[in-house]
């Protein structure tokens, strides 16, 4: 591994088996933090904490369902067991649906969704925020979506979490500035995750960002370049932004 952007300080990621998590966990072992690799799927985290520890970096897989209280506080005494500190939690977990529209929704689909996107980021900053106010410092970054700025058709309950999200970003924000605490939020347009290929938005004609694109964003936004950003959300659109609906990207 090499970089210091980040030496000495500890990551969590949740969601960090795949797609645009795993790229963020990579990233940051990279540049020399110590990251906790963090989702439902224990074999996928495993994967990633492995290779990073094999490519000279530090990780842990710790198995955590962020929409459950137990279990997320469980995450979090596991890293402060480990390292003793949290310096970044990024709150990527994500859950989705095929189109469903609001009249043919159950219930428990509704509940999961929100749980996943919105309860989960709550669980997990209220957790890990005792520990940063303690030290003085952290930084919490938020993924919403491009879904998170306007509603669509079929897609209610990850839209409206993903709208929460960005508003609960700011909320947190406000709320420990004054202990050196700062709280973005990233909206990513289309990237090329299995999320998205679940969803049907994978397409051989449809231009997308890759999952190492909007690492890049978090890792900024969690680096001293950006020490001047809190309570920010940051639309990463790309390809996809509606400006260029209809446009080629060259």
């Amino acid at each position: 591994m090499t970089g210091n952007r980040f030496d000495n300080r500890v990551a969590i990621v949740t969601g960090g088996g795949r797609g645009i998590g795993k790229a963020i966990a990579e990233g940051f072992a990279r540049e020399g933090a110590r990251v906790v690799v963090t989702a439902r799927s224990e074999n996928e985290i495993a994967d990633v904490a492995h290779e990073i520890v094999h490519t000279g970096g530090e990780a842990i897989a710790v198995v955590c369902d962020v929409s459950d209280e137990a279990s997320v506080q469980q995450m979090v005494d596991e890293t402060l067991a480990q390292w003793g500190r949290i310096d970044v939690l990024v709150n990527n977990a994500a859950a989705n649906l095929p189109n469903i529209d609001v009249v043919d929704m159950e219930i428990d689909a509704w509940r999961r969704v929100v749980d996943v996107n919105l309860t989960g980021p709550f669980l997990c900053a209220r957790s890990v925020l005792p520990t940063m106010i303690e030290q003085g410092s952290g930084n919490i970054v938020n993924i919403s979506s491009i879904g998170g700025r306007h509603g669509s058709k079929g897609r209610g309950p990850y839209r409206a979490a993903k709208a929460g999200l960005i508003n609960l970003t700011e909320t947190l924000a406000a709320e420990t500035f004054a202990h050196g605490i700062r709280v973005n939020c990233v909206c990513p347009g289309g990237v090329e995750t299995e999320m998205l290929r679940m969803i049907g938005g994978v397409t051989p004609d449809r231009k997308l960002m890759t999952p190492d694109q909007m690492a890049n964003v978090v890792l900024y936004l969690v680096s001293d370049d950006s020490s001047a950003i809190t309570g920010t959300t940051i639309d990463a659109f790309g390809p996809t932004h509606p400006l260029f609906s209809g446009q080629m990207m060259r």
